[in-house]
């Protein structure tokens, strides 16, 4: 029965990955961890307080997919591929009301298209914009 099974639940970030991945597969990597964690992320953000043990396990997985997103992201190689990706990444933080993460992988950007888009979906940003 599966209400006794208490091994724990794999996500994507978790899985590695075995061979090198290309550019586009990395970034469609990225897109992947931070559709599946949305929901972690915005557990986190939210100011309903669930149980601290609820509560500890969403970070514990958001942090995780951030990691992993990160540790991706840093290994693109084509500018607007990379900045494409630290977008999707910056939106996760910001679900997560992670300003601090968020600002500085904001800063990483250096499309202008793409800091103008990031701005517009989140003008918090724009502090450090400067």
């Amino acid at each position: 029965m599966w209400l006794f099974n208490k091994t724990r639940r794999k996500d994507i970030w978790d899985v590695p990955v075995a061979q090198p991945l290309g550019d586009i597969e990395a970034a469609q990597r990225i897109r992947a961890i931070c559709r599946d964690a949305a929901g972690c992320a915005e557990a986190v953000g939210s100011p309903d307080k669930r149980s601290a043990k609820n509560q500890q396990i969403e970070r514990d997985r958001y942090e995780r997919a951030a990691k992993v997103a990160m540790e991706t992201a840093m290994k693109i190689s084509d500018e607007l591929v990379r900045d494409s990706a630290v977008r999707e990444i910056v939106s996760l933080c910001m679900k997560a009301n992670n300003i601090k993460t968020g600002r500085a992988l904001f800063r990483a950007i250096h499309a202008g298209s793409i800091k103008a888009e990031v701005l517009k979906e989140h003008p918090t940003l724009e502090q450090e914009a400067g």
